[in-house]
């Protein structure tokens, strides 16, 4: 027997192979979904690397309280620096 310690913003656990999702007042239990025989296309590969490039540029930005700062007095006030420079870089043009 497993106990799962619930929160009440967590939406979705996982157990080794199995994944407890939170939909309203339902609790639904499902398998791990298999992703090893899906072949991305080109434009999912491009959308992955610049989405992965956004968390490395909002990391960067949410880890450093020079950039933090600076960031903040350029954005002005926010619920979450991380959220915004994240938003910040995916809306840029390419």
């Amino acid at each position: 027997m497993v106990f799962v310690k619930e929160t009440v913003n967590k939406k979705k656990s996982k157990i080794g192979d199995i994944v407890i999702k939170k939909y309203g007042d339902k609790t639904v239990v499902s398998k791990y979904p298999d992703m090893s025989n899906i072949i991305a296309s080109g434009a999912q590969r491009e959308k992955r690397n610049r989405f992965a490039e956004a968390v490395c540029y909002a990391k960067t930005i949410n880890s450093s309280k020079i950039l933090r700062n600076d960031f903040l007095k350029r954005v002005g006030e926010v619920k979450s620096v991380y959220q915004s420079a994240l938003k910040e870089f995916l809306q840029r043009e390419l």
